[in-house]
C-alpha cells in the first residue's frame, strides 16, 4: 500500500467541509430515490471513486468472504471506531473502496434505469387516461353513426331530403359538440412517446451525466444503438442541437418510426431531436435489462456470458454435473430422453381423454367441438369426526405471549447464537443481549418499531439500535431461520405431514411509508407498497426462504433464487407456483437442474402445447390428444445449444451466477440471442409433459392445487 493511498483512505475519516460529513459516511449513505438529484449524486460518488482509482484495486489476494466481511466492517463503524484500529483500519478501508466502486456503479446504472422507467411509467397512465375519454367519445360518435347510416342506407329516402332529414332527427346542437372536437387517429403507441417528450427536460438532467460516465458496450445485434450512444454522448459533449443526418434509425422500434418520420418530412428538428434521443435512452434501458448492452466492471449489469463458467472451466465439471442430475451430455441422447417423456405423458392423457363419457362432466374431456373442458376438482369430504378433532386441538393450545414463545424456542434450537457480531467476534452471546436481539426481532416484526419497543420494554433506544446494527443482518436471519427449518424438519410429528420434499412460492405486498428505492406506488393497492416472495415447504409448511423485491418486477425472476439457494435439511425435490412462475425459462431450468416445476396454471386451453412430428402422424397415434398439440418441437436448435445449456445449468447450481439475474436476462433477451431461444425450446418441452400429466392424473392434479 503506497502513501498516496495511505493518505486517500486517512481522508475519507476527515470531515469533508463540502459534504458537512466524512467520505465514508458519504459513500456509506444509499440512495432514498430514484429521481435526477439521486443520479447525480450517485454519480459524483463514482466520480470521487475513480479519482482515487478504487476501480482498479487489485484485493483478489483476499477470499471472497474476507472482502466482504471487511468492506461490511467499514460500512458499520464509526469513524472513533475505525480510528481505535489504528493500522488494522486501511485493510478495512480499502477493501471498503474496491467493492464501493462495483456497487456504486451497478447503482448508477440501477437508478438510471428507475428514473428513466418512472416517467415512462408516468407517460403510460396518461396515455391511459386519454384513450379512456377517447373512448367516451367515440361511443358518442358510434351512438350518431347508428342514426345516421340507417338513412343513408334507406333507398326509399331521397337523396336530396337525407341531410335535412338528419339534422332534424339528431339536432344541430349535437352535430356541433360532435364535431367540434377533432379526431385524430392514433399512433402505432397510442401515443405514449409524444406523451413522454414532456418529461423531456426533466430527463435531460441526468442523461448526459450517465453516458459521459459509463462505458456502455453492446453485443451482437446492437451495432446501430451503441452508434446511436456515441452520437449523442457526442452532441453532449459539443453541445448539438441538430441530430445529424447520418445517425442511425434502424435501432427504432416500429411503434415509435413514425415521430421520427413525420418531424424530419415536416423539417422540426427540435421534434426530431426529441423523439430519437428519447429513442436512444429507452432503447438503451432495455438493451440492460436484456443483456444485448452491458457495463464493463459492473456485477449487475456485465456481459451475460461472464455470469457462467466458461467452456474450458465447465469441462472438469460436466460429468459430474450430468451424473447428479440424470441429464446426458450427448444431445442425441438428450432428446431421446425427452421424447420418452413426452409421449409417455401423451400416452397417459390419450387413455384419459379417450375413456371420458360425453356427459361425464367431472372428467377432463374434449366437447363436441373438440374444445378441451377442464372441470374443477370435488370438494374434498372430510369427516365430523375430524373437524370435531381439529376444534378440540384448537382449544387446547395455550396463549403464549411472543416473548416467552420465542425464548421456549431458542432453548430447542439456539437460534439466537446465530445473531454473531459484524465485527467478527467469536464470544458467547450473553443473556442481555439475546434479550436485545428478541426486543429488535419483535419490533421488526410486528411493525411497533425500536422507539415503542424502548419504551415497552425498558432497554433504551440506543442500545436496541447498536443491537440491530450489529447482530441483526440479512445473513444472521437466513442463518437463525436455516437451524429453525432444521430443527422443524426433524421432529417426529412433521414428518407426519410430509418428507420435506415439496414447496412453493408466492409475492405479497405490503405498504410502507417513506422514500425507498424497492417501493413503488400502486393506484390498485392505495399506496406505495413493497413485496416479499417467500419459499415455503408446501408438506411441512416452514418458511426457507424471503426476498425482498420491486412490486412491478415479474416474480417469476425469482422463483429459482431461494429454491437452488435453500442451505436447510428440507429435501426439496418439486416446486409449485401460480401461473406467474410458469414462465418456459423456469420450466426448462428446473428441469436442468435436475429438479420439476409444477406450478398451477390458469387457461389451460390457450397454452401451446408441442409434438415432435407432423401434425398427420401424431394425430394417427393419438386421435384425441393430438389435435391439442399446435407447435413443432424445434429439435436441432436444441442439439446446436445442449452442451451451453447444461453449461447453464451448472453455473446455476454450483452458484456460478444468481439464478434472477440469469433468468431475468434471458427472459428478456431478443430473438436474436439462440441460447435462450434454445432454452425456451426445451421449456416448452417440459410444459407439455407437465400439463399432460397434470391433466391426465386427477391426484397429481389435486396435490399441486392444494400446494
Amino acid at each position: 500500500m503506497t502513501e498516496e493511498v495511505r493518505a486517500d483512505l486517512e481522508r475519507m475519516l476527515l470531515v469533508d467541509a463540502g459534504l458537512g460529513m466524512t467520505r465514508l459516511e458519504w459513500l456509506v449513505s444509499p440512495a432514498r430515490d430514484a429521481s435526477a438529484t439521486s443520479v447525480k449524486a450517485a454519480i459524483d460518488k463514482l466520480t470521487w471513486l475513480r479519482a482515487i482509482d478504487a476501480h482498479q484495486m487489485d484485493v483478489s489476494v483476499l477470499p471472497n468472504e474476507r472482502r466482504r466481511f471487511l468492506a461490511q466492517v467499514a460500512r458499520r463503524s464509526t469513524n472513533q471506531g475505525l480510528e481505535r484500529r489504528k493500522e488494522r483500519r486501511f485493510p478495512i478501508l480499502l477493501a471498503f473502496i474496491a467493492q464501493a466502486a462495483v456497487d456504486q456503479l451497478d447503482e448508477v446504472v440501477a437508478l438510471f434505469d428507475q428514473a428513466v422507467s418512472a416517467r415512462e411509467s408516468r407517460a403510460k397512465s396518461k396515455t391511459d387516461e386519454a384513450l379512456v375519454e377517447r373512448a367516451k367519445k367515440g361511443e358518442a360518435r358510434q351512438l350518431l353513426m347508428d342514426m345516421i347510416l340507417p338513412v343513408l342506407a334507406d333507398p326509399a329516402i331521397p337523396d336530396d331530403e337525407v341531410g335535412g332529414m338528419l339534422r332534424e332527427r339528431i339536432g344541430m346542437q349535437r352535430l356541433r359538440e360532435i364535431t367540434s372536437d377533432a379526431w385524430k387517429p392514433l399512433p402505432r403507441d397510442h401515443g405514449r412517446l409524444s406523451e413522454l417528450d414532456s418529461s423531456y427536460t426533466y430527463l435531460r438532467q441526468f442523461t448526459p451525466n450517465v453516458l459521459a460516465a459509463i462505458d456502455f458496450q453492446g453485443g451482437p445485434g446492437t451495432g446501430e444503438l451503441m452508434e446511436a450512444v456515441a452520437v449523442l454522448k457526442e452532441m453532449n459533449r459539443l453541445g448539438g442541437r441538430k441530430v445529424p443526418a447520418t445517425a442511425p434509425t434502424g435501432f427504432v422500434p416500429a411503434k415509435y418510426a413514425d415521430y421520427l418520420a413525420k418531424a424530419r418530412k415536416s423539417g422540426e428538428d427540435t421534434a426530431y431531436r426529441h423523439y430519437w434521443e428519447l429513442c436512444v435512452i429507452l432503447c438503451l434501458r432495455d438493451g440492460l435489462r436484456s443483456g444485448d448492452v452491458f457495463v464493463p466492471g459492473s456485477r449487475r449489469y456485465a456481459d451475460p456470458a461472464t455470469y457462467l463458467y466458461t467452456p474450458e472451466q465447465w469441462v472438469p465439471r460436466r460429468g459430474e454435473y450430468c451424473r447428479l442430475m440424470g441429464k446426458p451430455p450427448n444431445a442425441a441422447d438428450a432428446l431421446e430422453q425427452g421424447k420418452e417423456e413426452l409421449h409417455a405423458a401423451l400416452e397417459e392423457l390419450e387413455t384419459t381423454l379417450a375413456s371420458a363419457a360425453p356427459g361425464d362432466t367431472g372428467m377432463v374431456r374434449l366437447d363436441e367441438d373438440e374444445h378441451l373442458v377442464v372441470p374443477p376438482l370435488s370438494a374434498e369430504d372430510v369427516p365430523a369426526e375430524a373437524k370435531a378433532l381439529k376444534d378440540e386441538l384448537d382449544a387446547m393450545l395455550p396463549f403464549a405471549p411472543i416473548a416467552s414463545l420465542l425464548i421456549e424456542l431458542d432453548a430447542r434450537t439456539h437460534f439466537l447464537d446465530c445473531f454473531t457480531h459484524a465485527g467478527g467476534r467469536k464470544l458467547s452471546t450473553s443473556t442481555e443481549t439475546k434479550r436485545n436481539i428478541l426486543a429488535v426481532l419483535i419490533a421488526m416484526a410486528t411493525n411497533l418499531g425500536l422507539a415503542r419497543m424502548s419504551e415497552a420494554c425498558g432497554v433504551s433506544y440506543d442500545v436496541l439500535a447498536w443491537t440491530m446494527e450489529w447482530y441483526v443482518r440479512e445473513e444472521t436471519l437466513r442463518e437463525a431461520n436455516t437451524a429453525i427449518v432444521n430443527h422443524h424438519y426433524g421432529l417426529e410429528l412433521a414428518k407426519v405431514f410430509g418428507g420435506g420434499t415439496m414447496s412453493s412460492s408466492d409475492g405479497q405486498r405490503f405498504p410502507v411509508r417513506g422514500k425507498t428505492l424497492t417501493g413503488r406506488t400502486m393506484v390498485i393497492h392505495g399506496g406505495q407498497v413493497l413485496s416479499t416472495y417467500t419459499h415455503v415447504s408446501t408438506d411441512q409448511w416452514s418458511t426457507y426462504g424471503t426476498k425482498i423485491i420491486v412490486p412491478t418486477a415479474r416474480e417469476a425472476h425469482y422463483v429459482l433464487d431461494d429454491f437452488l439457494g435453500n442451505a436447510t435439511d428440507l429435501p426439496i425435490t418439486e416446486h409449485a407456483t401460480d401461473t406467474h412462475g410458469a414462465t418456459l425459462i423456469n420450466f426448462a431450468l428446473f428441469d436442468l437442474v435436475g429438479k420439476a416445476l409444477t406450478p398451477r396454471m390458469r387457461d389451460l386451453t390457450r397454452i401451446t402445447l408441442v409434438r415432435d412430428d407432423t401434425p398427420t402422424e401424431i394425430s394417427k397415434r393419438y386421435p384425441h390428444a393430438g389435435p391439442l398439440l399446435g407447435a413443432r418441437w424445434n429439435e436441432d436448435l436444441i442439439a446446436s445449444c445442449w452442451p451451453d445449456l447444461l453449461r447453464m445449468a451448472g453455473s446455476l447450481k454450483y452458484g456460478q451466477a444468481t439464478a434472477s439475474l440469469i433468468v431475468g436476462k434471458w427472459s428478456a433477451a431478443s430473438r436474436q440471442n439462440t441460447l435462450a431461444a434454445a432454452l425456451k425450446e426445451w421449456g416448452m418441452l417440459r410444459r407439455t409433459v407437465h400439463l399432460a400429466k397434470y391433466l391426465s392424473d386427477p391426484a397429481f392434479r389435486r396435490k399441486i392445487r392444494g400446494s
